[in-house]
């Protein structure tokens, strides 16, 4: 039975908290699977729609970006995925009735939660200026208003396009063909806030911002490093995988501040054996300090350089360069500094060096807890280095895998969504298109935020996400966006960004990955690209949510030629009509895609895309070699009193998609306004478990952000770090805060204090 969305926001005051949990999936993640779906869905529409996820006649998981093998299991979905699936492909619906009963006033006060489970946006939406609510606009009408105020402006860089994940590569092609037809590189996406570090290390240190691994290396690898990432919520999947190569015979090393239930044990719901028991995933876990992976990685260097034999020195001859420099910088590599950086014993970080020196193919994952540091990038750059002295790069079972968390987040940037576009790109898309693009760069999330709070941009354009409540400095972001002349959002579903708009706004509703999609030219499908390269196609099977919804590469088309006219020669509304015309062009972009639609119809998985250090060790960087670094080490000071702040994601959550308020590996139910604090930590600040705090931030300039009313929960993560969930510590990250290099916001290292509550 499909249950009605929630009236009111439900009540957080009194999170239930019981010890964590460890071992994840298995029979609880298949029941809460099958009650969420059912919620949204029905028993009918589950089967229906499930059974297709991630299936080569099927439509790609609109969550994470874990590839998945060859031969599909029957049910090729994890428990996130399906809640992913089950609320887009929802009977709830958010009419024109809706708005008229909710006044921006009102959202503006709903949680993203409730925001989230009112169902599928049926019509296009417009907030007139000087309006209190969203009334109905035709296609049309919107359209022309976007063409309106896209002209208006005085230069096309007063414009900003943003992209996020879960578009796919047709339309992102699409979008990025007409920014730079418009006249601007202002195309910020969600990588700038993720996975930029990643993209800036690898770009410097091999050549290309891209894993270097696929399924069957991380299959067949001795040594697994998962650092700085939570699978069992994140990327649930890749457990499979991780157990597949546990009974290979590697091993497993989780380097991470909070021990995670999924890396523990793994409760796998396709084999009996794996409901009942269980497999043990990790055999070391190195509870590390917020932001101490630099130390304790170029430690690692330095005792890989003292091991004789140790490093492969034909590898590095012939393939790197810096190594002189890199080898004294690692040489300074100190234990005292490092202990104190880490947090760990030494005992701890020998037993690592051991599984490093047994293992001749390794591969180190990671994820966010990586990448959003001020000192990401050198980060990044240090598990590089390990990689290059042992020789593991473009060797099979082994290299760099950096595992992104939304479906087409890589594919976007493959199809050009990069504020910073290469020159041969452009020179391609020019030639292609006989346009003249900018040259001179674009705008990323947080320079973007930036020239809407200077006035320097006047228009925003969202395809998808929930840009407002993704980025960093909430009170700052908002104010912002309510800059703005114009916001846009294409969307399928209602998030906080809807209820914070610039002085007209608009909600051109879409179809999503589980609709069907038909277009002049007939039934359509599009592609994505997984965290391993692989691209393949997506094709939904519901009939679309409401008549009146527009397809993302439709919407891109039509808004081209309204604001473009007759002046642009690209053929939109060919594009519009037949989705394979847009891959023609692709194919002759973007190097890879060569016989684009030929590949996709001789192979229903689809095709890998080149990747020169893993086909042949070829790296495509400024030396034409591998790159050694020597960075400074970094690691955050706090002060005494004082914590160090990541935020992340509960298990009811997907970015900022809050699915529901429990955390059931973690024992939080009811509530999301937790801050897990080590007990001897809390102790000494003076806070009970169960007693409530103000979360106040501390900026270098002075200033403050406070979070106020979270529960304390004593919880076994680091000394000296703490831990608590976005959406709602965004505010907490000042704008400033970035890493160096990729400037991503620096939301794994915020320095705070706890204040006791005013409503404790």
């Amino acid at each position: 039975m499909v249950s009605k969305p929630p009236v009111g926001d439900p009540v957080q005051d009194a999170p239930q908290v019981t010890p964590p949990q460890h071992a994840a999936a298995g029979l609880p993640a298949i029941g809460h699977t099958l009650r969420i779906a059912q919620e949204q869905m029905g028993l009918r529409r589950t089967a229906r729609t499930l059974l297709k996820v991630n299936q080569k006649d099927g439509f790609d998981c609109p969550g994470c970006a874990w590839p998945e093998e060859d031969k599909r299991h029957v049910a090729e979905f994890c428990e996130n995925g399906a809640k992913a699936v089950a609320e887009e492909a929802t009977l709830r619906r958010v009419t024109p009735g809706f708005f008229a009963a909710h006044p921006l006033a009102d959202l503006a006060t709903r949680s993203g939660y409730w925001l989230g489970q009112q169902g599928r946006i049926t019509e296009p939406m417009l907030l007139p200026e000087g309006g209190d609510r969203y009334e109905p606009v035709t296609w049309e009408r919107a359209f022309a208003i976007l063409a309106e105020e896209l002209r208006a402006l005085a230069s096309p860089d007063e414009a900003l396009f943003y992209t996020s994940g879960r578009t796919s590569n047709e339309a992102a092609f699409l979008l990025q063909l007409f920014a730079r037809e418009f006249g601007t590189n202002n195309l910020p996406d969600c990588s700038n806030m993720c996975h930029e570090s990643s993209g800036s290390a690898l770009t410097e240190t091999i050549g290309i911002g891209k894993g270097s691994v696929s399924l069957e290396d991380l299959h067949r690898a001795d040594l697994i490093i998962v650092a700085g990432q939570n699978p069992g919520t994140n990327h649930p999947r890749m457990l499979s995988a991780l157990e597949k190569a546990k009974a290979g015979g590697a091993r497993i090393i989780s380097v991470n501040p909070l021990p995670e239930a999924g890396l523990e044990r793994f409760k796998n719901p396709q084999t009996p054996q794996g409901m009942l028991r269980g497999a043990a995933l990790n055999d070391l876990f190195l509870q590390i300090r917020i932001g101490g992976d630099q130390a304790l990685f170029r430690l690692l260097n330095k005792l890989v350089l003292e091991t004789a034999g140790a490093v492969d020195e034909e590898f590095v001859r012939e393939h790197t360069h810096g190594y002189e420099e890199f080898a004294a910088a690692a040489e300074g590599a100190d234990w005292d500094e490092t202990l104190a950086a880490t947090g760990l014993e030494r005992s701890e970080i020998e037993r690592a060096l051991e599984m490093v020196l047994a293992s001749e193919r390794t591969v180190v994952c990671w994820a966010m807890g990586l990448t959003q540091h001020k000192h990401s990038v050198p980060t990044i750059r240090e598990v590089v280095n390990l990689l290059l002295l042992r020789g593991a790069i473009g060797r099979p079972g082994a290299g760099v895998c950096p595992v992104r968390g939304h479906s087409n987040v890589q594919g976007d940037r493959t199809m050009g969504i990069f504020e910073r576009p290469a020159p041969a790109f452009l020179d391609a898309l020019d030639k292609e298109f006989g346009i003249v693009s900018p040259r001179h760069h674009g705008f990323d999330v947080v320079r973007s935020i930036q020239a809407l709070r200077d006035g320097e941009a006047k228009v925003f354009f969202a395809m998808g996400g929930n840009f407002v409540g993704a980025t960093p400095d909430t009170e700052v972001t908002e104010a912002a966006m309510r800059r703005a002349r114009l916001t846009v959002h294409v969307s399928t579903k209602l998030n906080r960004s809807h209820a914070v708009t610039g002085t007209r706004a608009l909600i051109l509703p879409t179809l999503g990955r589980t609709d069907k999609d038909v277009q002049a030219g007939g039934r359509q499908f599009v592609t994505v690209e997984d965290s391993m390269s692989q691209v393949h196609a997506s094709r939904g099977n519901l009939p679309p949510a409401s008549p009146h919804l527009l397809s993302e590469p439709a919407i891109v088309a039509r808004m081209a030629r309204a604001v473009l006219g007759d002046g642009s020669a690209t053929p939109w509304e060919e594009f519009e009509a037949d989705y394979a015309t847009i891959r023609d062009r692709i194919a002759r972009v973007v190097p890879g895609f060569e016989d684009f639609n030929a590949r996709l119809a001789a192979d229903a998985g689809g095709f890998r895309l080149p990747h020169g250090p893993r086909d042949e060790r070829r790296f495509p960087t400024k030396t034409g070699k591998a790159n050694f670094t020597a960075a400074p080490v970094e690691y955050p000071r706090v002060p005494e009193g004082r914590l160090l702040l990541q935020t992340l994601r509960s298990h009811d959550q997907y970015n900022t998609t809050i699915y529901g308020l429990d955390d059931r590996y973690r024992g939080i139910k009811g509530g999301r306004r937790v801050v897990l604090v080590h007990p001897e930590d809390a102790a000494a600040l003076g806070f009970a478990d169960g007693a409530y705090a103000d979360l106040v931030s501390e900026w270098t300039d002075g200033s403050e952000r406070r979070a106020p009313g979270f529960r304390v929960v004593h919880y076994p993560t680091s000394r000296g770090c703490a831990a608590a969930y976005y959406p709602e510590t965004n505010v907490l990250v000042p704008l400033e805060s970035t890493a160096d290099v990729s400037n991503t916001p620096a939301s794994k290292s915020v320095i705070v204090r706890l204040e006791e509550s005013a409503s404790a």
